[in-house]
């Protein structure tokens, strides 16, 4: 019967039979439950500070304003120095900077103006992260197991969603914001010893000469003479801008729609990662399917559409609940959109792929946030939520119609 269940999840999970990835995935276990700590301590640090929608709008603004101008050009950069090592560098990065802002906070000493300078320096470490992060995966699996390993990458980043968020909000509400911050510093110490046990080839593509700017064009070219491609980062565009604003909207529902506390706030953000796991863990188990459209437009429509209702809900419980579907259908998308640019996407130019995956999805981000929380201070949360929404159906009703207008077919597949 063991032995019968280890195959049953050898089946489900096959990226998991790979030693590296299960080193990376075991340190991100770990690491990503300390950056939702933070998160979510950060939020609520701002809020004390200001009591102001748009100025925790503004911190995510400035996190994300570095991905948002060099996404491309560190796209180029990526597909030549050895990913594993990128990576040391850019998480013992985040590391320090963590601790910075832990220890401004022990002591007391913290400015609405530290926030923004450290948020600001997050994003241009996070800037290489992400898509070195997002294209190192393959190297650790392959591309059979590639969708499996992304949607278990999921999972752990939305288990963390659940265990950090629940456990901040008692940790502030008991210890203080501090500690989130120095234990997140703490967490990174898994994902670093994971990446020096790592063993995998320093890849790297060679050319004769390279030039920033035509390997930007080149990467651009490959992605407009796709449609599989650039029609769903052109959804996923909108829906980061505009319908993806969770760490702006929630926190003020949180505080001043429901008249929570820390601990209420935390709790919805748990809510929202249990659909996401959900989400991730079914993506996982029909990884060997492969990504299809009908999956990745309905996440889109679901996420967006859920938002409208939950900007008619006044009940903590029901709207905990509205989170957790929300939760589910946003990691069935983002996870979908992911896998279908890096299985269509060739290995020499994959790092510039996902450095545009990455500006479409949090580089954006500064706009999203400014708009959210201009929205939400003049207009509350309520309304923040029914307008996103509104505008994700309409984005992905268009782009479902350019899609098959493309393929003359609603059979297609990704």
């Amino acid at each position: 019967m063991a032995i019968s269940l280890s195959g049953k999840l050898q089946n489900a999970f096959p990226a998991l039979t790979h030693r590296n990835f299960r080193l990376f995935w075991i340190g991100q276990c770990i690491s990503l439950i300390g950056t939702w700590m933070q998160n979510i301590g950060q939020a609520w640090l701002v809020l004390k500070l200001t009591n102001s929608a748009f100025k925790l709008g503004l911190v995510s603004a400035l996190q994300f304003l570095p991905m948002m101008f060099l996404s491309l050009f560190v796209g180029t950069l990526v597909d030549r120095f050895p990913k594993r090592k990128v990576l040391l560098f850019t998480q013992s990065s985040l590391m320090i900077l963590a601790a910075v802002l832990a220890t401004l906070t022990y002591f007391d000493v913290i400015r609405y103006w530290h926030v923004l300078v450290l948020a600001l320096l997050l994003g241009f470490v996070n800037t290489l992260d992400n898509p070195t992060r997002q294209s190192f995966i393959i190297e650790l699996v392959g591309r059979k197991d590639l969708m499996n390993a992304i949607a278990l990458n999921s999972s752990i980043f939305n288990l963390a969603r659940i265990l950090g968020p629940a456990v901040a909000g008692v940790l502030i509400g008991v210890l203080g914001i501090a500690v989130c911050f120095y234990l997140n510093a703490l967490s990174f110490i898994a994902v670093l010893t994971g990446l020096w046990l790592i063993d995998v080839p320093d890849r790297v593509y060679e050319k004769k000469e390279y030039s920033v700017l035509k390997d930007l064009m080149e990467g651009l070219i490959y992605i407009s003479a796709r449609p599989i491609i650039y029609l769903p980062l052109i959804l996923l565009a909108f829906i980061s801008t505009f319908v993806m604003n969770f760490n702006v909207i929630i926190p003020v529902f949180a505080k001043h729609d429901l008249h929570k506390n820390a601990m209420g706030y935390g709790f919805l953000m748990t809510s929202m990662g249990i659909g996401s796991l959900i989400g991730a863990l079914t993506l996982a188990a029909r990884s060997r399917m492969g990504p299809r459209i009908k999956v990745l437009m309905g996440g889109a429509l679901g996420m967006s559409a859920f938002q409208i209702v939950l900007s008619f809900e006044k009940n903590y419980w029901l709207a905990a609940f509205t989170l957790l579907v929300v939760g589910f259908c946003s990691i069935v998308f983002t996870a979908s959109v992911n896998t279908t640019l890096q299985l269509n996407s060739d290995d020499h130019i994959r790092g510039r792929i996902m450095s545009v995956y990455a500006l479409v999805f949090g580089g954006v981000t500064p706009v999203g946030s400014l708009y959210a929380g201009k929205l939400t201070e003049e207009w509350g949360a309520s309304t923040g939520f029914a307008v996103s929404g509104l505008i994700g159906v309409l984005s992905a009703l268009a782009v479902m119609y350019m899609y098959f207008l493309k393929k003359g077919s609603k059979k297609a597949v990704l």
